[in-house]
């Protein structure tokens, strides 16, 4: 097998797998919400805990120990029956530099990304991750749970201390709170405050609990996130399908895991005890979190309600004595997949959240490629020219084994005529064929597999970036120049994919057939076409590594080439040759 072979075969193979991949999109199931998206849910639960409060529940769905469930836009808000009558629920919209929240005390309505437009377009309105339309149901939820004790829900019993109404983050403070209130039956009061604060998308949620009564009070906390699975549309062009959309959480006991919304319904119900943790759901570029103490014992549990996806982290609880108060932390992290944000939170496993692939090898290859990037980028100040400087590095560092392979490929092309001369003295004798021209590339030292590892490293570094390009927020609608306005779109005007067909064109030419049947070589002569209009579809920075990597490759190989062609003789050399 010589190198042209090698890298025919694993060209073949890197389209097999994308091939793969969206066959793969194409055939998984659907959500299980997608059916029922504007159906109301009923309220239900998921299994029973110390200290969870039994929930009515209607004819039509089985009573079990639990936690309410959020019913869709316009439902009759099912309530604890342990909770006194409460007041409507009331709003209050409050607004730092980067978010724009709407929260009633027990919710997160709805959550507007301030610093990110849904499209490149004059005028784009913002992203809004958070929101109410029941086609498109997402929240995050906090309240408590008793056995004996009244307690509110996220359902009802919190309402604005201050009012309803809107606040907004004053110039030159570095952060701004808005608290919530219940006032129990029997003198317990428990005031949630939500703390925005500048340049950051995790929200402060406290919880403090007053007992002014005269007897002591029991509760568990619970927060949780819940969401109408989205439609993504399938398809290989489309960078959002690739990108892993469900439920991800983090404990110390079993570190990273995750469920796609997909499988909902079809790999059960999860209930662990967990400490060190935090549970999330995540979409293309942005994801949402709840982020405990890190010392609190919970336990995470995941539900399918009614079509809609849910997971809650539930705990931990307290016993309040009479005079006495207690208080619990948490984060909500509402907004992108930022790096620095997600590690500035101090617990383990959460900038796992940027997820390069579900294949191990490659999410380590594209940590590590991001990492150069980002590095790169902070020194060009643009991630097109950065993504160049990374072939660059990635050439460097491979140049002595490129240097191999276009040696290699050079001695290939000497035996040329003695390969053929094999073919036609063997004919179809293929076995005899085959072993005549290993022995003479023993005889000639020449290694008909040197080209195969410079491939073998390319191509996994290729298929990571497409990770990197299609998951990393950082470079959503990230310009080049001139013609390239978002290097995570395709091309507009297919340039990239023409130079990348021009270049995979040259260096066949350039690249010698030694050892290719008939059939092999009319593969190679489709090879740029296929490739071309692979690409033509595929985020233009992709094809910018592309591009710029072949490109330095033909200038390698021709340089190498012209360094080793033997000169001709010299005519002193020739005349005495000719007196001999």
């Amino acid at each position: 097998m010589n190198q042209t072979r090698v890298f025919l075969f694993f060209a073949w193979l890197m389209v097999a797998t994308l091939l793969w991949m969206e066959w793969g999109k194409f055939n998984a199931p659907k959500p299980a919400g997608l059916a029922t998206a504007t159906s109301q849910p009923q309220p239900a639960s998921v299994g029973s805990v110390p200290s969870a409060s039994p929930v009515p529940q209607s004819a039509a769905t089985p009573a079990s120990a639990g936690v309410p469930v959020a019913p869709a836009v316009g439902a009759a808000a099912a309530t604890n029956a342990s909770v006194a009558a409460a007041p409507a629920r009331q709003s209050v919209v409050v607004s730092s530099d980067l978010l724009r929240l709407t929260i009633d005390g027990g919710n997160v309505l709805e959550a507007v990304l301030l610093k990110y437009p849904q499209t490149k377009a004059a005028g784009s309105p913002p992203v809004v991750l958070f929101t109410q339309d029941p086609a498109h149901y997402y929240t995050a939820q906090s309240g408590w749970t008793s056995s004996k004790n009244p307690a509110p829900n996220h359902l009802s019993g919190f309402v604005p201390e201050n009012g309803a109404g809107a606040v907004n983050l004053a110039p030159g403070a570095a952060s701004v709170s808005v608290p919530f209130v219940w006032n129990g039956p029997s003198g317990v009061v428990i005031r949630r405050t939500y703390t925005l604060k500048r340049d950051n998308y995790a929200v402060d949620v406290r919880d403090e609990v007053v007992n002014n009564g005269g007897a002591p009070w029991e509760g568990t906390i619970y927060r949780q996130l819940e969401r109408q699975p989205p439609v993504i549309k399938t398809g290989m062009t489309n960078p959002e399908s690739f990108s892993f959309s469900g439920a991800t959480w983090y404990s110390v006991q079993k570190q990273y895991e995750r469920l796609k919304f997909a499988k909902y319904m079809d790999d059960g119900k999860l209930n662990q005890d967990a400490t060190g943790s935090w549970i999330a759901m995540l979409q293309h570029h942005f994801f949402s979190a709840w982020i405990p103490d890190q010392k609190a014992e919970v336990k995470l549990q995941t539900d399918e309600i009614s079509g809609r996806a849910l997971i809650r982290e539930l705990g931990p609880g307290f016993s309040v004595a009479p005079g006495q108060r207690v208080s619990t932390d948490a984060r909500l992290y509402v907004g992108p997949k930022l790096i620095q944000q997600m590690k500035a939170q101090g617990v383990p496993g959460l900038d796992r959240a940027v997820d390069y692939s579900q294949f191990s090898i490659f999410a380590v290859i594209g940590q590590g490629l991001f990492w150069i990037l980002s590095h790169l980028h902070s020194l060009f100040g643009n991630w097109g020219w950065s993504i160049i400087g990374l072939v660059v590095l990635v050439k460097l560092a491979l140049y002595p084994l490129a240097n191999k392979q276009y040696e290699s490929a050079n001695k290939m092309r000497a035996l040329a005529p003695r390969v053929a001369q094999l073919r036609e003295r063997y004919g179809d004798d293929r076995a005899k064929q085959q072993a005549a021209m290993m022995e003479l590339y023993k005889k000639e030292k020449v290694n008909p597999m040197g080209g195969c590892l410079p491939i073998l490293v390319t191509m996994p570094i290729f298929l990571a970036l497409y990770w990197v390009l299609v998951e990393s927020v950082e470079l959503r609608q990230a310009p080049w120049f001139l013609w390239i306005h978002d290097l995570t779109a395709r091309d507009p005007y297919f340039i990239l994919p023409a130079l990348n067909m021009l270049v995979m064109w040259t260096t066949q030419k350039m690249t010698p057939a030694v050892g290719m049947d008939p059939m092999q070589q009319k593969m190679m002569q489709f090879m740029p076409l296929v490739f071309g209009v692979m690409m033509a579809f595929f985020p233009s920075g992709l094809v910018l590594y592309w591009v710029t990597n072949g490109s330095l490759g033909l200038l390698q190989q021709w340089w190498v080439g012209k360094k080793h062609r033997k000169p001709p003789a010299a005519p002193e050399a020739k005349g005495k040759a000719i007196g001999k």
